[in-house]
């Protein structure tokens, strides 16, 4: 295995399954498509980054398997989650990477689809000095986190879905004496609000990435119909 692992984890874009909160506002068929452009568009911008690709999928099954085998995985490998709630997943996650050979393991979901990729690339500098780096979001959990040789103690135990899990995951490496290094912040899209500032920031960046202009193109087609 490369010394450097990107894993994604994405789910399987079942209508009421993912997006609830912006589902809310656009109806769980919307919601589901509106994702699983996102998964497309993650997969694409991420597959620029020199290193190994893992897709971890969610949930378990024969047809999440095939969904995704049939997507365009730009030479990603796939791998399912493991059982259990977030932190767990990600704990495995970690360390079958670690077990597996890897030296320096960044992982990052599907919420934050344009997220500028000098932030994965700087995640891996980081590494070469942190034992840990986390990408921080404006609602108080992360985008990215990442970890050299050790799977972190910051996965057991963490208020998921609170904006206490980025200063409870900073305080568990403290404890730990575990250097941290932290990247800019960034927003994920959860709710209605958070997709119309997407488009909006899409209109003004996405000239600059195929990837970027295919997403706008899509996300205004799903909420014009």
């Amino acid at each position: 295995m490369p010394k450097k692992c990107l894993g994604l984890f994405a789910k399987y874009w079942e209508p009421g399954k993912v997006k609830t909160r912006l589902a809310a506002s656009v109806g769980d068929v919307k919601a589901a498509r509106v994702y699983k452009t996102f998964v497309a568009a993650t997969i694409a911008r991420l597959s620029a980054i020199e290193s190994q690709h893992v897709l971890a999928y969610s949930p378990d099954d024969d047809a999440t398997h095939a969904a995704f085998t049939a997507a365009d995985l730009n030479g990603w490998s796939l791998t399912a989650q493991s059982a259990g709630d977030l932190g767990n997943r990600m704990a495995d996650f970690f360390e079958n990477r670690f077990n597996e050979g890897a030296e320096s393991v960044v992982l990052v979901g599907t919420d934050s689809p344009n997220l500028p990729l000098i932030e994965v690339q700087e995640a891996y500098e980081h590494l070469k000095t942190c034992d840990v780096v986390i990408g921080p979001t404006e609602d108080g959990g992360y985008y990215l986190v990442g970890a050299t040789r050790n799977t972190p103690p910051i996965f057991d135990d963490i208020p998921w879905s609170t904006p206490e899990v980025l200063p409870t995951t900073i305080e568990r490496l403290n404890q730990a004496d575990i250097s941290l290094a932290q990247l800019d912040p960034w927003y994920d899209v959860d709710e209605v609000y958070d997709l119309h500032r997407l488009i909006e920031d899409l209109r003004n960046e996405s000239r600059a990435e195929p990837a970027l202009q295919v997403l706008l193109n899509h996300l205004l087609e799903i909420l014009e119909e």
